[in-house]
């Protein structure tokens, strides 16, 4: 087809068509089969510009600002890859045969690329299913996980006293994942659903869980756990209870504690065990898990789930110890946590504990006690599980630690901080018979405080005060009580979460929270470890808080003046550098490998031998190309005169330039249509975005070049602004034809300006969802500073009108979407009003005076826009 076409080019359609001027049904087919050629056209540069959005959204990822995890990764080059390969298709329709090269390079650039998005497949040798805790220490960590691995390290190494038990591994986990198929639709489910929709998140981690939990196990590895329980079972000489505990790739790395994120299930006999691993196997895809690997830039792939069998401990009382205090790098006392029963009620923060600070000096004593009113606590169940019950009335406000027993917990704390050389967080409890059992250690992350420069003298009287120091800081936004899952749902971005008990499950928000307050819970909790990671205030055990407080209302949380106060205090609000959430995580590590085959540009120069396909280093080369190639495929397809007469009809305006109209549908009444003179009156054209845009072009009439200062003669030609060719009122031996391709409700138009590149393309109908114009802007005859300033003078402008801008150095690009036809209407006639009054501005962007006093010129002359 376009063969023809170009035969009717070449032979001014005289030889074509036997006759030296087409017939109108000629003409019409010509007509038609170009409107075909621009659809390729149009859809190339429509994946252009959704490649451009996704390049903008690819490099705000890469500053590290906001979380986000390897599946959106994924999907983000899945989704630049895919425009990519679609402008090479409409490219090569434009003009078949001549662009097959790009298709090699777009696979070899693809092939870089892939080795840092797709998932590492687990190692091809098997290795044991399962593992005495005997036979593990530290470098057992990508078999066992860091929680067991360094569990049994202390164990076999220090001699501790750590329960029996043994590590279903990692090897275990992937020949469960790959049973049935289920890790490739997990991975489906994953990256069809929206990361910042918490509801269809919640769902989708609801049907992965079931998913994995419905799962029979292979046979080999059931076998395996079983004869592991078993084995146990004969050197004890007795059945008995496990606790069930997660130990995944990464969980309780130093800055990635993972804490509370997963299931532990505590007091399991032999019939449940199979069914209990699977419940901590799907654990790792529960809400918050994923919103936490989401925040701290953990890739799905790297955290495999080893699972810990441990012989349950029937604790008299139990709790976590820090080895240095949390919120303060200079207090190297032992902080320990304790209450009655299983240390379950410290570490899910849902009763508040005991607290003895205790002085590693030698020799050690407890200097500090804060001992908290119990009524309950955690015990083993005579079945399976683990229970409430109550305390007898004199143990409610009696210590669940002596002294002496502090002191041995404190001793145990240091000497595994001295053993791994990091200030560690250890779970522990003690038995009726006064054993000290260690449970869980892990690296503890310490917090510096920031001295505080305010006087106390300059704040308000608190709407609420006291309560502990779960994580410090300073936080200010609006309150949301959250009283059951459903409130999680609609938590704003940048809420005060205010809850009754301080859940682990309540970390998913904390990616979005501004400060934490709790009426219950201790700094030793799940929700405060990760609050602390997260660098969000947190003020536990603060009483009557939920009753205090209404949602909406804005609070400022000062976690260190141990204050709650209504409204915003200025006086605590400081200045905090914006945290680079994705720091140094593997997420980033991959997308920043990925990125150098992506967003890099090496084909700058058109005009270069260079500028071919086989110089393409990067998906961007490619782009660059593709929209070159297609700019010069349709338009100067159009430039032979025979052709532009033949298939298109000149504008009569009153404009020293030549438009030129194609009417690709509908876009000019018949009235017009019916000329002879190859012409068409503006009054004929029946295409609504056109109408809009030339409004604002012809609103206005352009004042000229504005005045040449000292300055502007430094990096503009003279003869370029005082050339009188440029001046509108006369005809310019620089006129150039200026082409728009219309319909009914499209409009495309392709244009320079003096020395700057202009492309509108929009479409308008009561289709509001479809509706959308997109503006580029290049070029200049200034410096390229200046050419720069005038790109983001014209951004900043379109962003006052709901424009999603992006400015590389001296170019525009810009959309507006969703809107209704007249808001539509108004914002088209904004861009053909900057069209025509953007010109050569460049040279002026050196004087901020004059550049606000145009600015302010625009927007009174917008005004005028409304009036109308």
């Amino acid at each position: 087809m376009f063969d023809t076409i170009k035969q009717a080019v070449r032979k001014g359609f005289g030889g074509l068509f036997g006759s030296s001027k087409p017939t109108p049904e000629e003409l019409a087919e010509v007509r038609k089969m170009y409107a075909a050629r621009y659809d390729h056209f149009r859809s190339l540069i429509q994946a252009n510009t959704r490649a451009h959005e996704l390049m903008g959204e690819l490099e705000e990822a890469l500053r590290g600002y906001t979380p986000y995890g390897m599946h959106y990764v994924r999907s983000l080059c899945t989704r630049i890859s895919t425009s990519i390969f679609q402008m090479i298709r409409h490219l090569s329709e434009l003009n078949p045969g001549t662009y097959d090269r790009l298709f090699d390079r777009f696979e070899d650039i693809q092939d870089k690329i892939m080795p840092y998005v797709e998932p590492e497949d687990p190692p091809a040798k098997p290795r044991a299913l399962v593992l005495d805790l005997h036979e593990i220490g530290r470098d057992h960590v990508d078999l066992c996980g860091p929680k067991m691995s360094m569990l049994g390290e202390a164990k076999n190494a220090l001699g501790l006293d750590v329960p029996e038990g043994f590590v279903i591994t990692t090897d275990a986990f992937w020949k469960f994942m790959k049973s049935g198929s289920k890790e490739l639709e997990i991975d489906r489910l994953i990256q069809s659903a929206d990361p910042e929709d918490r509801e269809v998140m919640f769902q989708t981690s609801s049907r992965i869980m079931q998913m994995i939990i419905s799962t029979q196990l292979p046979d080999a590895l059931a076998d395996a756990i079983l004869d592991a329980y078993d084995a146990m079972a004969e050197r004890s000489g007795t059945q008995f209870k496990l606790a069930i505990r997660s130990s995944a790739l990464g969980e309780d790395a130093e800055g990635s504690s993972f804490a509370g994120q997963y299931r532990s299930i505590l007091n399991v006999d032999r019939g449940s065990l199979l069914d209990a691993y699977k419940e901590v196997v799907a654990s790792k895809y529960s809400m918050q898990a994923m919103a936490y690997r989401v925040s701290k830039g953990i890739r799905d792939e790297d955290v495999a789930m080893s699972v810990g069998c441990m012989s349950m401990v029937s604790a008299l009382a139990g709790g976590v110890a820090y080895s240095r205090s949390p919120v303060n790098i200079r207090n190297e006392n032992v902080s320990i946590q304790s209450v009655w029963g299983l240390p379950k009620a410290v570490v899910d923060g849902s009763a508040d504990t005991d607290e003895l600070v205790v002085n590693r000096a030698d020799p050690m004593k407890v200097v500090e006690r804060n001992i908290a009113s119990k009524t309950e606590q955690y015990v083993c169940h005579e079945g399976e599980g683990i229970c409430r019950s109550d305390l007898l009335e004199d143990q409610h406000d009696e210590s669940s630690l002596t002294d002496e027993q502090a002191i041995a917990v404190a001793r145990m704390a240091v000497e595994i901080e001295e053993y791994f050389g990091t200030p560690q967080d250890i779970e522990w409890a003690i038995t009726e018979d006064g054993g000290l059992h260690l449970l869980q250690c892990r690296p503890l992350m310490l917090l510096e405080n920031e001295e505080s420069s305010v006087p106390n003298t300059d704040l308000p009287e608190p709407l609420l005060s006291g309560g502990r120091v779960a994580s410090p800081g300073v936080g200010v936004g609006p309150v949301h009580c959250i009283r059951k899952d459903a409130d999680t749902l609609s938590f704003p971005d940048g809420g005060v979460m205010v809850l009754r008990q301080a859940l682990p499950s309540r970390a998913a928000l904390l990616d979005r929270c501004s400060a934490v307050i709790a009426e219950q819970g201790g700094i030793a909790g799940h929700l405060a470890n990760v609050a602390r990671e997260f660098g969000v205030p947190a003020l536990f055990g603060v009483k009557g808080a939920l009753d205090a407080v209404k949602n909406g209302q804005i609070l400022t949380v000062d976690a260190d003046g141990h204050g709650v106060y209504d409204g915003a205090v200025e006086a605590l609000l400081k200045e905090k550098p914006k945290q680079r959430v994705m720091s140094g995580s593997p997420v980033l590590k991959s997308l920043r490998k990925a990125a150098r085959h992506i967003v890099r540009l090496n084909l700058t120069n058109p005009e270069s031998p260079d500028f071919r396909p086989s110089k393409c280093m990067t998906f961007h080369d490619i782009m660059r190309f593709c929209h070159e190639m297609a700019v010069r495929e349709m338009f100067e397809f159009g430039t032979n005169e025979a052709f532009v007469q033949a298939a298109s009809k000149q504008l009569i305006c009153d404009v020293p330039k030549q438009f030129w109209v194609l009417n690709l549908g509908n876009g000019i009444l018949p009235e017009g249509e019916d000329r002879e003179d190859r012409c068409v009156l503006f009054e004929h054209v029946d295409s609504f975005p056109m109408r809009a845009l030339w409004a604002g072009m012809q609103a206005v009439p352009w004042d000229g070049p504005p005045p040449v200062h000292g300055k502007g003669l430094m990096s503009v030609m003279f003869e370029a602004t005082a050339n009188p060719n440029l001046v509108t009122a006369g005809r310019s031996q620089y006129t150039q034809k200026n082409y728009f391709m219309i319909s009914k409700n499209y409009c495309c138009l392709q244009s320079r300006f003096g020395f700057h590149f202009c492309g509108v393309e929009s479409l308008v109908s009561d289709r509001v969802s479809e509706n959308y114009a997109s503006f580029q802007f290049k070029g200049g005859a200034a410096s390229e500073s200046r050419r720069i300033s005038r790109a983001k003078f014209v951004g900043d402008i379109l962003e006052e009108f709901d424009f999603r801008v992006k400015v590389r150095a001296d170019a525009v690009t810009a959309r507006v979407e969703g809107l209704d036809k007249e808001t539509m209407g108004h914002r088209l006639k904004i861009l053909g009003y900057l069209i025509t009054h953007t010109r050569q501005l460049d040279m002026i962007m050196s004087n901020p005076g004059e550049v606000e006093k145009r600015r302010q010129r625009f927007f009174e002359d917008f005004a005028k826009f409304d009036e109308e």
